[in-house]
């Protein structure tokens, strides 16, 4: 079953983001996700809202997991904290 990352992001540091963007994209692809939502048009209807949304598939609850402790990923996260403030959760797909 299908599992996904999902984060609200507010970019507080456009270039140190990029770098944290372009390592992510690798890891993500390591792991065999795929990116269905990243940064586009949004309407925000209730709670409070983030600029920035991404939604990743993932084949499995497992290999999302896994690429976030990843070692890829944690390189990645080293630009992700000085670059932006963000929430993020992995949630499996409905059956």
């Amino acid at each position: 079953m299908s599992a996904y990352w999902i984060a609200h992001v507010d970019v507080t540091d456009e270039d140190t983001y990029k770098e944290y963007a372009k390592l992510a994209t690798a890891a993500v692809a390591e792991h065999g996700g795929r990116f269905l939502a990243r940064g586009g048009r949004y309407e925000c209807l209730e709670g409070d809202c983030r600029p920035r949304n991404v939604v990743i598939e993932f084949p499995t609850m497992e290999d999302a997991v896994s690429c976030y402790k990843s070692a890829s990923y944690a390189k990645a996260l080293e630009y992700s904290s000085r670059s932006s403030n963000r929430d993020m959760v992995i949630v499996e797909g409905a059956a």
